[in-house]
């Protein structure tokens, strides 16, 4: 029976029945694969099993097809489209850790799991903490644990409803979780959730903050009229993993602290995350100085990569640089390596998986967001950060337009940059149309001619083909005038002890 609960085997069996799916893909991450054979089993058994309306099976008397996939081909957190296109699925049941993010042509079920917590520890924590700060509470948590929230949720709400009439300013409020179901969108900037009994939520809502409604990693909340997040201390319940980062440097301005349900304790010391956000601002930085730059699809089931990836070769080609979009599956070091041209990497991915610690790595790895603020001229950060690509392009859509020619300082060189080659727009001038070029003379003469020309930094390799070509190895010699071909020699038999007609074989 735990074993059914915890991989809510009644609901899946539920949504499989009302839709009539027949081929239903189980996507099981990697610490999860150990109960894959016993799920398959108990789902398989309550399927063939009557329902309460009387019928049996999938509905129509059609067989239901499980299957399991597994070492899926980027993050576990995201729904694998391509591996249940393989087996032509009709739906995808999502077990563990999830991003929520839409998907483009399948229909999900989400089971979040059941991960222990000491319900009556942690609310105590929280409520003495809380006491101490004399603000509001906002409380975020991870979607394994949104099965106690309801529990914990009653003795901190009974403790503020004591206080309401003292001068203590205890408020508690909760984020509820997004969706179980949800519905593949063409947009991609919306999705299509179905709710059940989780909470509603509208389809035109996901990954906006849209008046004083928020959501991010399946969680949204509301905020009462007139009030800002930073007025609130965040509190999350759950591990120190991907989402929790995501919520770190989506509301950096916010004081955090986080409960971990594992040793049932409080975690108020939270610099070792705020250290990750002065890190991303070194990357940008350091992406402004590069010429060539790949693009690492981290996703093909995303709703709205494929418009992304448009969206960045824009704003690369605008800002003069070369873009080469590569697609391999999970990046590691040793996959980058084979592309020492690129001077950095845009990862297209869920928010969850986007950041990628790139110390180890040749190039930098940076996410859309910050690919905006380096390629874009004259953009300065704010503080904010974006964490979701689709917010980027229903928010902010890049603007392709001509690039200012003069040099760029560089903070990393300590000089200025040059992003464009000065020939090739000079001749792009004269193809133009002869009547601005009085303007361009004139805007040329007044141009400040720096005395030191060794202080302008000229571009490397502008492409590929340059990189390869300024290299000293350039492989093996062709001599391509002696056609003739080489005659074969015949090579050595034997153990490597002691091959036939060595000398001295018969030391050995």
């Amino acid at each position: 029976m735990e074993l059914e609960s915890n991989y809510e085997i009644a609901l899946a069996a539920d949504f499989i029945r009302s839709r009539n799916f027949t081929r239903v893909a189980l996507q099981f991450p990697d610490e999860l694969l150990k109960d894959a054979t016993r799920v398959v089993k108990a789902l398989r058994d309550r399927l063939e099993s009557p329902s309460e309306s009387g019928s049996v099976g999938s509905g129509d008397g059609k067989e239901v097809g499980l299957f399991v996939m597994a070492d899926t081909t980027y993050g576990s957190c995201c729904v694998d489209e391509v591996g249940a296109s393989h087996i032509n699925a009709d739906c995808v049941v999502h077990y563990g850790h999830t991003c929520l993010s839409p998907t483009s042509n399948l229909p999900a079920f989400f089971v979040f799991g059941k991960a222990p917590i000491s319900i009556s520890n942690c609310a105590e924590n929280l409520s003495t903490y809380a006491l101490t700060q004399g603000k509001h509470i906002m409380v975020l948590f991870g979607l394994e644990y949104s099965h106690a929230i309801e529990m914990i949720k009653e003795p901190l709400m009974l403790e503020s409803s004591k206080l309401s009439g003292s001068t203590s300013n205890l408020e508690f409020h909760f984020a509820e979780v997004m969706c179980s179901v949800m519905n593949p969108s063409k947009d991609c900037t919306t999705s299509n959730v179905y709710l059940g009994s989780v909470g509603s939520f509208t389809a035109n809502d996901f990954g906006k903050a849209t008046g004083t409604r928020y959501s991010i990693g399946g969680l949204v909340w509301n905020l009462p009229e007139g009030h800002r997040m930073e007025d609130y201390l965040l509190v999350w319940i759950g591990a120190d993993n991907s989402a929790f980062a995501n919520v770190v440097l989506t509301f950096n301005g916010c004081d955090i602290v986080r409960y971990d349900a594992v040793d049932n304790r409080l975690v108020t010391d939270l610099s070792q995350q705020r250290r990750i956000l002065k890190r991303r601002y070194y990357l940008v930085e350091k992406a402004k100085d590069s010429n060539i730059v790949g693009l690492l699809v981290g996703t093909l089931g995303v709703a709205g990569y494929l418009h992304m990836i448009r969206q960045m070769k824009e704003l690369i080609t605008a800002a003069g640089k070369k873009a080469y979009t590569l697609v391999m599956g999970r990046p590691n070091p040793a996959k980058l390596a084979n592309f020492p041209e690129c001077d950095v990497f845009i990862y297209v991915s869920c928010a969850q998986t986007a950041l990628l610690d790139s110390k180890e790595f040749l190039a930098p790895v940076i996410t859309p967001f910050e690919a905006m603020l380096a390629f874009n001229r004259g953009s300065q950060w704010t503080g904010a950060y974006v964490m979701e690509f689709r917010d980027l392009i229903s928010s902010s859509p890049v603007e392709v337009r001509n690039q200012s020619e003069e040099a760029r300082f560089s903070f990393l060189q300590g000089g200025y940059v040059e992003d464009f080659d000065l020939k090739e727009t000079e001749d792009a001038k004269e193809d133009e149309d002869g009547a601005l070029a009085l303007a361009y003379a004139t805007e040329k003469a007044l141009q400040v001619r720096d005395k030191h020309p060794n202080s302008l930094i000229k571009g490397t390799a502008k492409s590929g083909a340059e990189f390869f070509a300024a290299r000293s190895y350039h492989g093996l010699e062709m001599h391509s005038n002696d056609s003739s071909p080489e005659p074969y020699l015949i090579g050595r038999a034997g153990k490597a002890s002691g091959y036939e007609g060595e000398k001295g074989k018969e030391n050995f």
